[in-house]
């Protein structure tokens, strides 16, 4: 098993390179930002990460190195969203306006809309946040897509789509805020490669929350569950837009819990998907306490501070 990696050294430089299932972090030749990565080919991709695997040398231990989000460059995190059957149901049961989700499971145009550039996104062990206007917040495990420049699947990661179900609720055209804020994007650090997953259709979601270290909701979907093809919702996103270092493609949540649970300030939130790993983050009640995101674009070892594992490492 292998992950396709961004970090940073002890000295705050940044570099990309491929972890195997030692732990050991091997680096691509002339620190490519995962943007460049997503520039090649899929099959060019393929042919530098195996070679650089099979490159000589101990490489560094993942304990040694500070794991970043997979994201840089001019590369956007896009979501998905109505794309399982009980995502449907959830936004109808919360919603004013029932009938547009009603409408858009069953259109030929998916909703898709934009989350996050990508240094307001956080990774493994940082925290995420609730907006403090909003008293009905939840987590959404979700499959992302790491898509190339040419719209090819590259990789899959873990996204945690966090949304405030009261703003959406009250009026869909409220979506942007329920969506887009700091501590809102969670996404696992480490890539895995599209050769490594067999069926993309076919994974294990689980999720499980814990508040004062008992389960507080814990839930299970499959992909299998998809009521759309993932491809189709690339077509849609690259139809009418260029993403020159490609993005990735949150496919939608298919576990949305009842409307008598909401994320509280202290819950741990853990997110596993079969193949793909797991994503961990630590929910706080108040944004602002994500303000530290803007000094960590110039001194990416300021995130340090802010996670439950400061060594950075899985």
């Amino acid at each position: 098993m292998t992950r396709i990696v961004r970090f940073a050294d002890d000295t705050g430089a940044v570099h990309t390179g491929v972890e195997d299932e030692t732990g050991a972090i091997r680096t691509f030749e002339g620190a490519p930002r995962i943007a460049d990565l997503l520039r090649l080919p899929a099959a060019d991709l393929r042919t530098l990460v195996e070679a650089t695997v099979a490159s000589t040398g101990p490489g560094l231990p993942v304990r040694d190195v500070l794991l970043l989000p997979p994201l840089d460059g001019l590369m956007e995190l896009w979501a998905a969203g109505v794309t399982y059957e009980r995502s449907r149901d959830a936004r109808v049961a919360e919603s004013t306006e029932q009938s547009v989700y009603e409408r858009i499971y069953d259109a030929a145009r998916p909703e898709l809309f934009f989350k996050s550039q990508p240094w307001r996104v956080v990774t493994d062990d940082e925290p995420i946040a609730v907006r403090d206007d909003s008293d009905l917040d939840v987590p959404e495990p979700e499959l992302g897509l790491v898509l190339n420049r040419h719209g090819e699947t590259v990789g899959y990661v873990i996204v945690d789509d966090v949304s405030s179900r009261s703003i959406e609720g009250e009026n869909p055209l409220y979506l942007p805020q329920a969506k887009i804020y700091a501590g809102s994007a969670a996404v696992s650090s480490g890539i895995a490669p599209f050769w490594e997953i067999e069926d993309a259709t076919a994974l294990k979601i689980a999720l499980e929350v814990r508040r004062n270290g008992a389960v507080a909701y814990e839930a299970t979907t499959t992909t299998a569950s998809f009521h759309r093809p993932p491809q189709g919702l690339v077509e849609h996103l690259w139809h009418s837009q260029p993403f020159p270092d490609g993005a990735v493609l949150s496919t939608g949540t298919g576990i949305v819990p009842g409307l008598d649970f909401t994320l509280r300030g202290g819950d741990v939130v853990e997110i596993t998907i079969e193949g793909v790993g797991k994503l961990s983050n630590t929910v706080l009640g108040d944004q602002a306490e994500l303000d530290w995101l803007v000094e960590a674009i110039d001194h990416p070892l300021t995130r340090r501070a802010h996670r439950t594992d400061p060594s950075g490492g899985r």
